[in-house]
């Protein structure tokens, strides 16, 4: 029980201090102090105070968006292992329903910046959901391999990877963790994907999404997008932490190796710039690549002499 609690309040303030490691980060890179790392959270609880300012032209669509998003950002995280490899709900398949569930909500935020009439919020919803049709076939490619290795159809299949794999097992775990950070900064709209400090309307993708938004309906989407980027750095902690740890130390393990990974896609940000729309495409088939790598591991893993 107290494993489930915990796991509960990671998941509630995590994504908060994530942003705020990720701002700190690059706020040393630039010769800067920064906010505090709990500034998001601040940050947040004054969007709830305020009102939202909703266009006479919108729908329904427009209202529940935010809510439906954060709705299904917070089932997903039900999904995924957290401290000590342990989803508070747990069944065959989750990673179909995670990808899907997630997809739900995407497809919900995309219907609202369609439904303000805007042809900026229009064309940054194009472009989110051009890069998911792409990432999405990657992510099942990877995800359906190691449960054909593992022979274990949930995101439990993490921790038996070098048991059935032998040593291709840490070229799969490499690959794997490689392909899941990539598409972390991509559904997180991340540089060198995205840029979240830009407020260029022709250069934004998700930013320009939520230029209508105001208020408690900022405050649900920017805590459901900081969300999205600790359950994947969640799964990526999942990937890297041997089962042969204890509870304590897999605990200590799974934040530190989330703190890492923040401090990372903050210095990557720091170091990179936004790639040409063009150029994106290419970094993101890299992902691709990873998954096809990691089948033909299992492949040969599998049926190979």
């Amino acid at each position: 029980m107290y494993i489930l609690l915990l796991n509960i309040l990671i998941l509630l303030f995590a994504p908060f201090l994530i942003i705020g490691v990720i701002k700190k980060t690059k706020a040393f890179w630039a010769g800067r102090k920064g906010v505090s790392i709990f500034q998001p959270l601040w940050d947040f609880l004054r969007l709830l105070k305020k009102d939202s300012v909703i266009s006479k032209t919108t729908s329904w669509v427009f209202k529940f968006a935010p809510v439906v998003s954060l709705a299904t950002v917070l089932f997903a995280a039900l999904l995924v292992p957290m401290a000590c490899g342990r989803s508070i709900i747990a069944f065959p398949f989750a990673f179909i329903m995670f990808a899907y569930i997630l997809g739900f909500g995407k497809f919900f935020s995309l219907l609202a910046a369609l439904d303000t009439g805007s042809s900026f919020e229009g064309m940054g919803a194009s472009r989110e959901a051009c890069f998911s049709t792409i990432v999405e076939p990657a992510f099942f490619i990877a995800m359906a391999s190691i449960a054909a290795l593992t022979q274990n159809y949930s995101f439990d299949a993490f921790k038996t990877i070098l048991h059935n794999a032998g040593i291709y097992g840490y070229l799969i775990i490499v690959l794997t963790a490689a392909a899941l950070f990539i598409m972390l900064l991509i559904e997180g709209c991340r540089v060198p994907v995205d840029d979240p400090a830009t407020h260029l309307e022709l250069t934004m993708i998700h930013e320009v999404m939520i230029l209508d938004n105001s208020g408690v309906d900022l405050g649900l989407i920017t805590w459901g997008a900081a969300i999205k980027i600790f359950l994947f750095e969640a799964l990526i902690a999942n990937l890297l932490i041997p089962m042969s740890l204890g509870t304590l130390y897999s605990v200590i393990a799974f934040l530190v190796i989330i703190f890492i990974l923040s401090v990372l896609i903050g210095t990557i940000e720091s170091s990179i710039a936004r790639f040409r729309m063009t150029h994106v495409f290419e970094f993101i088939f890299i992902m691709t690549l990873m998954a096809l790598l990691i089948l033909a591991l299992v492949t040969y893993r599998i049926y190979g002499s």
